[in-house]
Order: structure tokens, then sequence, then C-alpha cells
């Protein structure tokens, strides 16, 4: 597998393609992450209600509030992260990121893309994904849309050698 990458020489898996249970399970560390954000937010702005009013507020009292706020947090959750760092909370857990697919870091309109097209690759029981278990890029429909690729960010490689460096370290000591 060719690494996308150019120009520098890639050890491990860094460059490689990202698989599909690495980026399931980076998107399922981030809806934890967001859902757990949100939720501390929405008993911060709960409490701090109550404090300046008095009164007891709650946002699940207020569904249609509740669902816009939700959307809105999750909209911010990943398109901030994928156009400053590229990569989310999850993402940096399993060592993978977003990039363009020439591998050059992806701003701010590819992120918002992605972001926005994200919902339709859910669409139709979740037929957007197909594509990260079809082709050789496992691109993934919001992938296509946005014009990028998700790709392993960490060299196991390198880490085994420092882990190694560490050890030999400790044992000549």
């Amino acid at each position: 597998m060719a690494s996308v990458m150019a120009g520098k020489p890639v050890e491990g898996r860094q460059g490689h393609y990202a698989g599909a249970v690495s980026r399931l399970a980076a998107f399922a560390a981030d809806v934890g992450a967001s859902w757990g954000l949100f939720t501390l937010g929405a008993a911060a702005l709960a409490v701090s209600v109550q404090l300046i009013t008095g009164q007891n507020f709650s946002l699940s009292s207020h569904q249609i509030a509740s669902l816009a706020s939700a959307a809105i947090w999750a909209f911010i959750y990943f398109a901030y992260q994928w156009s400053s760092a590229g990569k989310t909370i999850g993402m940096a857990l399993l060592g993978i990121r977003v990039v363009k697919i020439d591998g050059s870091p992806i701003g701010p309109r590819q992120a918002i893309i992605r972001t926005l097209a994200l919902p339709l690759s859910f669409l139709l029981f979740g037929l957007g994904f197909l594509g990260i278990l079809t082709n050789r890029r496992r691109y993934a429909l919001h992938d296509r849309l946005a014009g990028t690729a998700v790709v392993y960010s960490w060299d196991a490689r390198a880490a085994r050698l420092r882990w190694l460096a560490k050890q030999d370290s400790t044992a000549s000591t």
C-alpha cells in the first residue's frame, strides 16, 4: 500500500490509509467525548442560570433547543478539531488524522464540508461508509465530497524503538 506522505520516507503504518476498525473506534470515542462535553456544558448552563436567576433550568425540558444545541455542538466539535489539528480526540487516541487527498493538512473549508457531509454517510443504513471497505484509498462518502483521506499519523516502529531505547538505558544503569 502506497503512502500519501509525498516526499518523505515513511516507516511503519504512518501515512497509510486508515482501516475501518480504526476509524470506527475513533468515531465511537468521539461520540463519547462529544456527548460527555455536551452534558458538562448543559450542566454548567443549568447551574449558571440557577445562580443568576434563582430558577431551575434544564436543557432537557426544552427538546427543540436541546436538539439544536446538540447538533450545533457536534458540528463545532468535529469541524473545529479537523480544521485546527486534522484530528479529533478519538482520532488522536487511535493515531489517525484527516488530510487532503495529496497528503497535505486540511483547512477550514475541507473540515466544514466533511462535517456537513458526515451525516450523509449514515443515510440509507450507512451505505456512505461502504467505500471504506471496498476501495483502495478507503474513502467514505464524506471523504469524497470534502476531498480528504484518513491516514495513520503515528509511527509504531519509531514508538517501539523509543521504548527499546528507554529499556536499554534503564538496564545499563
